[in-house]
């Protein structure tokens, strides 16, 4: 394994911080001082300056669901006077035994569901990262309907004010009572500021409830809205695992 990425995974510090470390002559490789090329082999003893690490001492990031209400925006702070996630967060119970959490991307203001909170900043960027392409899973309302054609082209990719979006997967699920509105199910593998809203209104169509149920393995599931739960220790073990093979 190559030393900044071992570094990494043992809660050193992002790639670039790791290799600043062995540049600045700190970390050792089974004693002897390692460099950038250095490749980490199974068993092998790594200190940063002096200290021994590895992966499996690493502390274990926190993950957990949260179910974002509409009319909550995903900042620390808001010039508008608008609730922010660590508002509303910190009316739930116990809110005060919580650790610091950062969100995995975001949801706008007018958007409700899953957003993923960590402990973690570069899980949180690995996790958003388009490179690692975690499947996001939306239910949205929308005034209008796509044609044939357009849900190809949606498929395809589609460039929107000269901004690029890759192709996602759409589905129309049903069509409500009244005939003028349609849910669709849309399965996206990065998420750009107000995609959905984005692409829709360019084939003439206007969103009027976004709901995101799943992000990568974690699924909004009956979580009750504006409640937070904890991912398991086992799941996000399997998380890890599975980024690093990426």
């Amino acid at each position: 394994m190559r030393l900044n990425k071992y570094l990494q995974q043992a809660g050193v510090g992002s790639r670039r911080e790791a290799e600043r470390l062995v540049l600045a002559g700190l970390v050792t490789v089974d004693g002897k001082l390692a460099d950038v090329t250095t490749v980490v082999a199974e068993g092998a003893e790594v200190r940063v300056e002096g200290r021994v690490v590895a992966p499996e001492r690493a502390e274990l990031p926190r993950v957990f669901a949260y179910h974002k209400p509409v009319g909550v925006i995903v900042t620390a702070r808001d010039h508008e006077g608008r609730k922010t996630l660590y508002e509303a967060l910190a009316e739930l119970p116990k809110y005060e035994q919580l650790p610091r959490l950062m969100p995995v991307g975001r949801l706008d203001l007018n958007s409700e569901g899953l957003l993923l909170l960590t402990t973690d900043g570069m899980l949180a960027q690995t996790l958003m990262s388009p490179k690692t392409a975690l499947r996001r899973v939306y239910r949205v309302r929308v005034f209008g309907e796509l044609s044939a054609s357009e849900i190809a082209e949606f498929r395809r990719g589609v460039t929107v004010e000269g901004v690029w979006y890759r192709g996602a997967d759409v589905v129309l699920e049903k069509t409500g009572e009244s005939g003028s509105n349609r849910w669709y199910r849309v399965v996206l593998t990065e998420g750009k500021n107000r995609e959905i809203r984005r692409i829709f209104k360019h084939f003439g169509c206007e969103v009027n409830r976004l709901v995101r149920e799943q992000y990568g393995p974690f699924v909004l599931g009956d979580l009750a809205r504006g409640g937070l739960r904890e991912i398991e220790v086992d799941e996000v073990k399997k998380l890890l695992k599975s980024l690093n093979k990426k």
